[in-house]
C-alpha cells in the first residue's frame, strides 16, 4: 500500500477547502463542498484497499485461502455518495431560493443574511 491515495485525499480536501474560502457564487461554493467530500470517498477506499484481495464471497474459496477486502469501507463509501448527493441537491435548492429572492447568489451582496 503507497501513500498516493491518502496524499490524493488530503489534496481534494485542501483544494476544496479554498474553493469554498474564496469563492464569490454559492454555486461555486456548493461545487467546492462536494470536491471537499469526495476526498473522503478517496479515503474510505484507500482504507479497505487490500493488495490481491477478492470479494467477500465466499461459495468458491475456502475462508482464510486468499485475502478479502472488507465490504463494510465499501459499504460506508456508498453511503458517503448517496449522502453527499443529497447534500449537494438540498443546497442547490436552497442557492435557487436565494438566487429567487434576492436576485443574487454573490455572497457579499445578500445584506439581509447578515448578523
Amino acid at each position: 500500500m503507497s501513500v498516493l491515495p491518502y496524499l490524493i485525499a488530503g489534496w481534494l480536501f485542501l483544494i476544496g477547502c479554498y474553493g469554498m474560502a474564496t469563492s464569490r457564487n454559492l454555486i461555486h461554493a456548493v461545487g467546492c463542498l462536494s470536491v471537499c467530500q469526495s476526498s473522503t470517498y478517496v479515503l474510505l477506499l484507500a482504507v479497505g484497499y487490500r493488495d490481491d484481495g477478492t470479494a467477500p464471497v465466499f461459495s468458491d474459496i475456502t475462508p482464510g485461502s486468499r485475502p478479502v477486502v472488507d465490504p463494510v469501507v465499501q459499504a460506508l463509501t456508498l453511503t458517503d455518495i448517496v449522502i453527499g448527493a443529497t447534500v449537494t441537491a438540498l443546497l442547490l435548492s436552497l442557492v435557487i431560493q436565494i438566487a429567487k429572492r434576492h436576485r443574487t447568489v454573490d455572497p457579499d451582496e445578500l445584506s439581509e443574511l447578515r448578523g
